[in-house]
């Protein structure tokens, strides 16, 4: 008896997470080749309404010729606003004004909108900041392409239009997201972002069946580096799987240079023989490394600028593929 009861509370809480996650502003999209959903950014009802990572291009899945590559990596309980409760191959822009900006007092992140720092201490990601100015948002759907654009007016002078579009190419197995910043404002924005990609492949954990692939010899140091993962050659692989308190964590890979030919990176599941090949055609500022035992993610910056009245383009391609 304890055993059915037991069954149906489970399948109980099974039904009301998918009702759950079905309920969140969401669109589909397709090529005919690859499949992939996308959630929406809503200030009310969205899934993610963190103050880390831009709001425009969550991706709880996508499937390509059988094989999987995004899902819920995070096993910490689900909360709209933790700061990785987010999924695919988001990014995140650093604070235009935070250094400058006194206890009380606004701070910009592209993506987000203006923020409250609270005190004197330096910024922090995991930080749930007060949210002043959300800024708009508008989406505009189609078959095989989301358009996110983000506009925010701020008094501080860092006003800004954002699109950001996430389309699948025809005919092909890819995914394009296509950004471009207008600079509305009266200062200068420089800034940096990075794709965090919290790849799944498969669901595969982080283990040595998962390799991560570069066009240069990779150096690295930090947590877990030698011990966990390390470089060889051109690649990093795992000597062990990702296990609950592990840290494996490097700050900053080298080994490459300053073209955007060595922004080139690939991650492979070779148990499954499905990969992913990112590229960008800007160059590479920084490239870290993170990982934890249900994704493994490679997170390549790079700068942006914009004058007044200017605006920065850039454009970040993921290859699927199998071999």
């Amino acid at each position: 008896m304890k055993i059915k009861i037991s069954f149906i509370i489970a399948l109980l809480c099974i039904c009301a997470t998918a009702f759950r996650l079905a309920d969140f502003p969401s669109t589909d999209i397709t090529n005919g080749i690859i499949k992939a959903k996308l959630y929406l950014p809503d200030a009310e009802k969205g899934y993610y309404r963190g103050t880390r990572f831009d709001w425009g291009g969550v991706v709880p899945s996508l499937e390509y010729n059988g094989h999987s590559y995004f899902g819920k990596w995070n096993q910490a309980p689900y909360a709209p606003k933790l700061h990785d409760a987010i999924m695919g191959p988001v990014e995140e822009f650093v604070a235009l004004n935070f250094d400058e900006a006194k206890a009380g007092e606004t701070f910009v992140k592209i993506g987000v909108g203006t923020l409250v720092k609270p005190d004197d201490k330096k910024y922090a990601f995991a930080t749930n900041y007060e949210v002043r100015n959300p800024g708009k948002w508008k989406v505009t759907r189609g078959k095989d392409k989301v358009e996110f654009v983000h506009e925010l007016k701020d008094p501080s002078g860092y006003s800004y239009i954002y699109t950001k579009t996430l389309r699948l190419v025809p005919g092909k197995p890819e995914l394009v997201l296509e950004h471009t910043l207008k600079n509305t404002g009266t200062k200068t924005i420089e800034t940096s972002t990075y794709n965090h990609n919290f790849f799944m492949i498969d669901n595969e954990p982080s283990n040595e069946n998962i390799r991560i692939v570069f066009p240069f010899e990779v150096t690295g140091e930090g947590s877990g580096f030698g011990s966990i993962i390390k470089p060889a050659g051109k690649q990093l692989v795992y000597t062990r799987q990702v296990v609950n308190g592990d840290q494996v964590f490097s700050s900053g890979l080298q080994g490459f240079g300053s073209s955007a030919k060595d922004y080139d990176i690939r991650i492979e599941n070779t148990k499954s023989k499905a990969g992913v090949r990112m590229t960008c055609d800007k160059p590479l500022e920084k490239l870290v490394y993170w990982a934890c035992p249900t994704t493994s993610c490679p997170e390549p910056y790079i700068k942006i600028s914009a004058a007044p009245g200017k605006e920065d383009k850039w454009k970040v391609s993921y290859e699927f593929y199998t071999f």
